[in-house]
């Protein structure tokens, strides 16, 4: 494949991933590749293979190689080479993971695993950020909650899902938790994830739009409680949507598609 072959038009990566360098988009498919099973744990790449099939020099394909190494999904192996990993040893918080995952046919698996995640976490975070959010990100939350409505009720997608990950990002920054600050990027790559392939509503509804206020209105007040509860509500009608995804994904629809009425929002 010469290099100028490697384009969004023929080049396998999902639309998502598409609008990177040739180093990113080479990377990218061989992430992708690992990350969907199309290429197995155990299997060996060949530097020079690689260089033919991708077009690209040794010096672009070693640095591809030492940031999927970085990441976990390749081990370099004396007088084997270079083997792909299995998922135990990948880096599943790095951003660029998650993005292959959710890129793959398994990304329901994937959501799955994020909104656990999210929910074993995000209330927490919700409660903290109550007790110890300084003013101006209380007052910063109301705003992007009232910006949220905005967007949701004119059902205009591209702001919704900047500012819907404006907000969960301030809720984890505001909780005082270094540790759940951190998340902050894994949170942003599934809601965008969501919205690029298909797993978030067309429409936004009233009652998810509604929560974000009261999380938002919570933390102002500063009532650990309530804050906590309505971020809980939150992430279980979340998961309760990833459910009908996933059954209807089971059903044979689309992985792609979103089923009838589904309303998700986070």
């Amino acid at each position: 494949m010469a290099v100028n072959e490697v384009n969004e038009a023929d080049s396998g990566i999902p639309r998502a991933l598409s609008s990177r360098g040739l180093h990113g988009q080479v990377l990218d498919r061989i992430g992708l590749a690992i990350c969907s099973g199309e290429v197995t744990p155990g299997s060996v790449l060949k530097i020079f293979e690689l260089e033919r099939d991708y077009g690209v020099s040794r010096s672009v394909m070693r640095e591809v190689l030492r940031v999927l190494e970085a990441l976990g999904l390749v081990a370099s192996r004396r007088r084997v080479g270079v083997v792909a990993l299995s998922a135990t040893a990948w880096n599943l918080y790095d951003s660029q993971v998650i993005r292959w995952r959710l890129a793959s046919p398994a990304r329901i698996a994937q959501l799955r695993s994020l909104t656990e995640l999210r929910l074993a976490v995000e209330p927490e975070a919700a409660r903290l950020a109550a007790v110890r959010a300084p003013l101006i990100n209380a007052g910063g939350l109301m705003g992007l909650a009232g910006k949220l409505w905005v967007a949701g009720e004119a059902e205009d997608q591209t702001d919704f899902v900047q500012l819907d990950i404006q907000f969960h990002r301030l809720v984890l920054s505001s909780s005082g938790n270094e540790m759940f600050e951190r998340l902050s990027a894994v949170v942003a790559e599934m809601l965008g994830g969501r919205w690029t392939y298909g797993l978030a509503p067309r429409h936004t509804h009233l009652e998810a739009l509604q929560l974000h206020v009261d999380v938002a209105s919570a933390i102002q007040r500063g009532v650990p409680d309530d804050a906590h509860d309505a971020m809980k509500s939150i992430m279980q009608r979340t998961m309760h949507e990833v459910n009908s995804i996933e059954g209807s994904s089971a059903d044979g629809a689309e992985l792609h598609e979103v089923p009838q009425g589904v309303l998700l929002s986070e």
